[in-house]
């Protein structure tokens, strides 16, 4: 059996199935790309919620495998060369992504144009998407909604329909952010935009209905029954 006693974060979450990848994460836009990813891949996974009401995010034992004190965070005990490899501990969603698309031999494009074309768009949602919708959320649901001063909320609820225009304009004529083939790409955008038009309830602030291609390819995303199934993993509570 797959020894995981020198990862101290195990002590705090003890691996059940220490021979599976260990996913530490919360069912955020950012924590269910990996959940996601996961179950559309098919590999053997054990979840652990880390509760932000418990500030488990800030223990050591996490902050040992993410300094950073951010979900998701996962620890493969086989790394990337399979059962005889060495465990390998992980941090940043986008990072996940392209390292468990690589380990398997999908959701990238294999030759090397559309492997980078791919991660262009992770990388977008990762330094635009992700910071500008969560801007807006703060702005508009959390926090920030009580402040009388709305320039703040304005100018990420403007920068948000930029992006969405964006991506509106690459999704014409295309199923998926890459075309035909479904990629670690949508995965990493359309928690995303769920999230901004769901939780957020921000629809109508960035004028959603006017992106008609984004709201065709997200139904077509949620509608996948491992995205089902990685919107609520891990479980709470």
């Amino acid at each position: 059996m797959t020894d995981l006693s020198a990862f101290a974060i195990t002590r705090k979450w003890p691996a059940r199935h220490p021979d599976r990848i260990q996913l530490y994460s919360l069912p955020t836009p950012n924590g269910v790309k990996v959940s996601i990813a996961l179950e559309e891949l098919g590999l053997p996974y054990e979840p652990h919620l880390v509760s932000f009401e418990t500030n488990d995010q800030t223990t050591p034992e996490f902050l040992s495998l993410n300094p950073n004190n951010k979900i998701p965070a996962i620890l493969d005990p086989n790394g990337p060369n399979g059962p005889d490899g060495q465990p390998l501990a992980l941090f940043e969603s986008g990072a996940i992504l392209v390292y468990l698309a690589s380990k398997t031999g999908h959701l990238l494009p294999q030759d090397t144009a559309g492997r980078y074309e791919t991660l262009q768009w992770v990388m977008w949602q990762m330094g635009g998407v992700g910071p500008m919708f969560g801007q807006l959320g703060f702005f508009h649901k959390f926090a920030g909604k009580g402040y009388e001063d709305k320039r703040p909320r304005d100018r990420y609820v403007a920068e948000s329909k930029r992006l969405l225009k964006v991506l509106d304009e690459r999704l014409a004529g295309r199923h998926w952010v890459m075309g035909d083939q479904y990629t670690v790409a949508d995965i990493a955008i359309l928690p995303w935009v769920r999230n901004l038009v769901g939780f957020y309830g921000a629809g109508d602030l960035v004028e959603f209905d006017q992106f008609k291609e984004v709201q065709r390819v997200l139904a077509a995303f949620v509608a996948r029954p491992a995205v089902a199934r990685g919107l609520a993993i891990p479980a709470r509570g």
